[in-house]
């Protein structure tokens, strides 16, 4: 995917019109709150990979990715309406990884906190092997 000026202003305007459709609702119970998180249009403007995140537990995700499959022929309608271009790019719901890696990220962000706190611990309570200057100056031994 490139990301030239024209197929990211498209992302935007696809990315807005996405998320104003979606927030008017549709006619699916199985869809919960979701929320359009990027668009990346290819360079021929054909082809628009939608990336969305689902608030929720793994089921609701997985009902939501479902219903909005379904509903993909009546959003790229809904695209193709405001956007007025000759060819309406066919539109692919990709689920975000974002959250879960954030989560990941978080949690070995932590990890690591309290590792650097366990070896400062440790140095705070460490001594010198041996002497405390074991460089010798010019007055001593001439």
């Amino acid at each position: 995917m490139t990301d030239s000026p024209r197929s990211r202003k498209l992302a935007d305007q696809i990315q807005r019109i996405l998320a104003e459709r979606l927030q008017k609702g549709l006619r699916d119970p199985d869809l919960g709150y979701v929320t359009i998180t990027d668009v990346r249009v290819t360079g021929d403007l054909q082809h628009a990979t939608v990336f969305f995140t689902v608030l929720g537990t793994d089921e609701e995700r997985e009902l939501s990715a479902k219903a909005l499959q379904r509903a993909t022929g009546m959003l790229r309608t809904e695209v193709g309406k405001h956007l007025r271009i000759r060819l309406t790019p066919t539109l692919e719901f990709v689920p975000d990884a974002l959250p879960e890696t954030a989560g990941e990220i978080e949690r070995l962000l932590g990890e690591a906190k309290q590792r650097d706190e366990a070896v400062r611990e440790a140095a705070s309570h460490a001594h010198h092997a041996g002497e405390e200057n074991p460089y010798k100056a010019d007055d001593e031994d001439h």
